[in-house]
């Protein structure tokens, strides 16, 4: 609670300070915090229920609302890398959790079942992102049924987020060579990495506060093609860019914290890998995108975390075992 007060209260003060619009921050720090009580209230009482619901209420809103990311559709192999494949890796990951925790075999294929579905309906949406995000919790899965201890998996999922993040930097500043930021260009718009390096030109003049909230889409200037959200899709960048350099660290400290606590969490080892896999895959996808943007995708991130470190009234010894692996 402290890390996200600190994350709402520093977007005010850069507000102050710089001007701007600090509601996108508040309201996506509400929706995450509210996420995450609820799932540790309905995970604590329905450890199986309450994911498979989750996960399908996630699946259905990707399939009934295909264009929830605004914006062009564009051609790159990506697809519509954005709410909609975000989703898609939540659901994947809360169908998985689910499975861990259901004891009745037959349950537990179901709900396997629906956690691949999520594939076949990122193809079907043209999501290639989300086919890939859902395909990798899949995998990470199964992987996670095998796990000793969580320590040193959740730190590797913690080092494939920073390296997603450093790559993203390093194109944006130019630091790649030529072959290879072409190569890794071509996977987006025309103009997405652009969006990127104005956002970083905008961070090098503004490290501390950074702009102001909210104002990447007033002082952005990539040739008059800014995205009609004014977003720079890169959570990173526009947390440096409007933020400062606190900003992102304050982003950076709020997904640490989740894996933190999933470490400490008294659900199964599976079941708290499993949820990390997804919140990387978010993260990762937050990275090149404006996923975070919407409030669907902050409150699911909130319940799949509270789910996985919820701890079930029917567990024995859940007043104090802490299960870290």
């Amino acid at each position: 609670m402290l890390l996200l007060g600190a994350c709402a209260a520093w977007s005010l003060i850069s507000a102050a300070a710089r001007g701007g619009r600090p509601e996108g921050m508040l309201l996506a720090v509400l929706a995450l915090a509210a996420g995450y009580a609820a799932g540790r209230i309905s995970g604590a009482v329905l450890p199986v229920a309450a994911p498979c619901v989750g996960a399908a209420a996630g699946l259905g809103l990707t399939v009934a609302l295909p264009d929830l990311s605004p914006g062009p559709w564009y051609a790159g192999p990506l697809g519509p890398a954005g709410a909609t494949a975000a989703l898609l890796a939540l659901a994947a990951g809360a169908a998985c959790c689910a499975a861990w925790a259901a004891r009745v075999p037959a349950l537990r294929i179901g709900l396997a079942a629906l956690a691949c579905a999520t594939v076949p309906a990122g193809l079907a949406l043209g999501s290639a992102a989300g086919c890939v995000a859902g395909g990798a919790v899949l995998l990470c899965a199964p992987a996670a049924g095998s796990a000793h201890g969580r320590g040193r998996w959740l730190a590797g999922l913690a080092v494939a987020a920073g390296l997603v993040t450093a790559a993203l930097w390093a194109v944006a500043a130019g630091a790649l060579p030529d072959g290879l930021a072409g190569a890794l260009g071509g996977w987006f718009p025309a103009q997405r990495v652009p969006q990127w390096q104005d956002a970083l030109r905008l961070a090098d003049d503004h490290p501390g506060l950074g702009v102001g909230p909210g104002r990447f889409g007033e002082l952005g200037d990539i040739g008059g093609t800014l995205p009609a959200d004014g977003r720079p899709h890169s959570a990173p960048l526009q947390q440096a860019a409007e933020q400062g350099l606190v900003g992102v660290s304050l982003l950076a400290a709020v997904f640490c914290w989740m894996l933190y606590a999933l470490w400490r969490s008294a659900r199964p080892t599976p079941v708290a890998l499993t949820a990390g896999a997804a919140l990387t895959a978010l993260a990762a996808l937050a990275s090149v995108s404006n996923a975070l943007s919407f409030t669907p995708v902050t409150a699911g991130a909130g319940l799949l975390a509270g789910w996985a470190t919820a701890r079930p009234w029917s567990a024995p010894g859940h007043t104090g075992t802490t299960g870290s692996g």
